[in-house]
């Protein structure tokens, strides 16, 4: 008889075994950082200070790249470009430049064949860094730099660090004092760590993940470090798929009001504008019909970039909502875009019996005004975050639109959201002006239906943009400003800080305002940013629009702003610091009006244009300008840009189409299995960010 327990018990004893030994690595993974050695309180809290904060997080921290050692360059051989050299250094000295803030580190490298010159920029501590009786490897780049040939900058590792059976050397971001060659120290110690890692995705062989983590930092050639990177980016792409598949199936079971189609009405008032709508104006419109039609509420995002209607299309789902006696909320970011939103929408509307209102913090009356809401005798009302308030109340709302949607948080916008009927989920148009690349679409958009307007109206104004050494900005830019205040237009100016820094040669607002007071006294020049507060923001804006500012010196944040068609001329001081999407948009703040409109891109005088602004030079499409922008910066920066949160994708890239097309064959294959849920909890816990940064609502 007890004989017969033995399977049972030897069963549920292991049963038990797995799930002890799974809260076990559990729990190790998920101790602090300062557990592993070599890392005391002072490591631990620079590591912390950059996000680290348990040995999960150590081992999850992934070279950003791999030196290859296994054939260095000898001196007598070598030619301008990047090299690797492997040699010992001497005669090292360290000076302060006649440039403000800059030291200059100079030694000598050496080997069997010769010697060169190697210098270093505010990089001090590599006066102490080396033995002169050591051999290293270093690698930089080899060119003619103030009047002679030397290495500049090259990292520096030494030869017995590296393993002599790959050659391979994993390069690891420094964050403050801690260097690449502290994170492989530290790494080294922690390698019994990878046996803890648990498996993640049920696709795969037993063990992948710690084995792939582990060939990321101890690859024994570059085919399995590209391998094992290759399998990790297949794991971020599923974990982020599924996240938006797992939202849109959420969506999918709210219930909305249906909307029907009012054909004849639509056709009339598409008839009486006095211009032709475009192709993608028409195709988004239509599919937005198609959507509101039906009982599920419509998630979809209109995309198009500045300029392109995407304000029509808005006025369109709105009347087709007045139609149907339901209301509509329309969200802006600021008091004067919600402003300049209720007048162009009031001349479309109001005529076709549209009861339209703006309620913003400086809205008289409110109480009013929301009473009024609350009835329904308020058909459209267009505001700012004072829609949010719990006093807000709709009777009906059944539509809302959220332009610039990633200004607002997750909470924000669904606050609006639960303001429609307790039954009932309010059908959702979320806009955008700036553009997303198709892969970013497949992926954190998954749950979403996209509409482009990548058309633009007729009499749209090119923008001309070009490239422009701040040395030149007297001779060849002064003229040009000259001639748009003469023509009565306006200028934008762009600065990078709000005020003077001694450690920086960045202009500040302040200064270049004060600078273009002088050069020119008959222009009214005044600045704006981000510190002031938001009616003095909106009054100086309000001035701008009014033409009563001739030259507006300002920060980004005329990024996303009202719609100036007098301003022809957008000046960008140090240009090569901002991103490709940013530089779009900004340069999307001319070009409104009948008049040709410029931008001029100011670079310091010694450093070459870099791609991206020549990208932007010599195109104005803004989804040719997002694909680049991908591949040139990720999706983290770009991500940022459209979304309250951050996509924080350790390694892959949304360009790798084939990857992305695997992953999503394979959420759906995961999803047909109900049990995979709550089988896969370590997968069902990493994804809840994602679901939380991957939601419109």
């Amino acid at each position: 008889m007890y004989t017969s327990l033995i399977p049972i018990l030897y069963h549920t004893y292991a049963i038990l075994s797995i799930v002890i030994e799974m809260m076990y690595n559990r729990s190790m993974l998920d101790e602090s950082v300062e557990s592993l050695k070599g890392v005391g309180p002072k490591t631990a809290g620079i590591l912390k200070k950059h996000g680290i904060h348990t040995v999960r997080d150590f081992l999850y921290n992934l070279p950003r790249d791999y030196e290859n050692y296994q054939a260095p360059t000898s001196i007598a051989e070598i030619r301008p470009g990047k090299v690797v050299i492997k040699g010992k250094i001497d005669s090292l000295t360290t000076r302060r430049a006649r440039r403000r803030n800059l030291s200059i580190t100079e030694g000598v490298i050496r080997d069997k064949t010769g010697a060169i010159k190697t210098v270093w920029f505010n990089q001090g501590y590599r006066i102490k860094q080396f033995s002169p009786e050591k051999e290293y490897y270093f690698t930089g780049n080899y060119e003619f730099k103030n009047g002679r040939y030397s290495l500049i900058s090259p990292s520096a590792t030494e030869v017995t660090d590296v393993d002599p059976n790959t050659g391979l050397v994993p390069i690891y971001v420094a964050h403050g004092k801690l260097k690449s060659q502290d994170f492989r120290r530290i790494m080294k110690s922690s390698r019994d760590k990878f046996d803890k890692i648990p498996d993640l995705l049920p696709t795969v062989a037993t063990g992948a993940r710690k084995k792939a983590l582990f060939y990321t930092h101890f690859p024994n050639s570059i085919k399995s470090a590209e391998g094992a990177r290759e399998y990790l980016a297949y794991e971020e792409l599923f974990e982020l798929i599924l996240a938006s598949q797992l939202n849109r199936r959420e969506n999918d079971k709210l219930k909305a009001m249906p909307i029907s189609f009012s054909a004849p009405k639509i056709r009339e008032f598409v008839a009486s504008l006095p211009f032709k709508l475009t192709g993608a104006q028409r195709r988004a419109t239509w599919d937005i019909f198609q959507n509101m039609e039906k009982s599920a509420p419509m998630n979809r995002l209109l995309q198009g970039d500045v300029g392109s209607g995407k304000t029509m299309v808005a006025a369109m789902s709105a009347y087709e909502a007045f139609l149907a006696s339901l209301q509509v909320a329309f969200l802006a970011p600021t008091a004067i875009l919600a402003t300049q939103h209720f007048e162009n929408l009031s001349k479309i509307l109001t005529p076709l019996g549209v009861k339209v209102a703006l309620l913003t913090g400086a809205t008289k009356k409110k109480p009013e005004l929301k009473a009024k809401i609350a009835t329904g005798e308020i058909d459209l009302v267009i505001g700012t975050h004072a829609l949010l308030t719990d006093d807000t109340v709709f009777q009906d709302l059944s539509l809302v639109i959220i332009d610039e949607q990633h200004r607002f948080g997750v909470e924000q916008r669904q606050k609006l959201m639960l303001k429609s009927p307790k039954d009932k989920a309010p059908h959702l148009l979320a806009m955008t002006a700036t553009p997303i690349p198709r892969s970013l679409q497949l992926t954190v958009f998954g749950d979403l239906d996209v509409s482009v307007l990548n058309e633009m109206p007729k009499g749209r104004q090119p923008i001309t943009t070009n490239i422009l050494p701040e040395i030149d900005t007297r001779e060849r830019l002064y003229p040009k400003m000259r001639e748009v205040l003469k023509a009565k237009n306006q200028i934008y100016w762009i600065c990078k800080a709000i005020d003077d820094n001694p450690q920086s040669e960045t202009t500040s607002v302040k200064s270049r305002t004060a600078k273009l007071v002088q050069d020119f006294p008959k222009a009214k020049v005044e600045f704006l940013h981000g510190r002031m507060k938001p009616a003095e923001k909106d009054e100086i804006m309000a001035r701008f629009a009014d033409g009563k500012i001739d030259i507006l010196v300002s920060t980004t944040v005329v990024e996303v702003g009202v719609d100036v068609p007098n301003a022809t001329l957008m000046v960008i001081e140090n240009a090569e610091s901002y991103g490709l999407a940013q530089l779009h948009q900004l340069r999307g703040r001319v070009g409104r009006g009948k008049v040709a409109s410029f931008c001029y891109l100011l670079t310091p005088g010694d450093v070459k244009p870099t791609r991206r602004l020549r990208e932007l030079e010599k195109s104005s499409d803004g989804f040719y300008l997002a694909e680049v922008d991908l591949r040139l910066r990720g999706p983290g920066e770009i991500y940022g840009a459209l979304q309250h949160g951050a996509l924080d994708l350790r390694i892959a890239t949304l360009s790798d189409t084939k990857l992305i097309a695997k992953a999503q064959r394979d959420v759906r294959e995961f999803l047909k299995n109900p049990e995979n849920m709550v089988k896969y909890k370590e997968l069902m816990s990493g994804i809840t960010k994602y679901q939380q940064i991957t939601t419109l609502n």
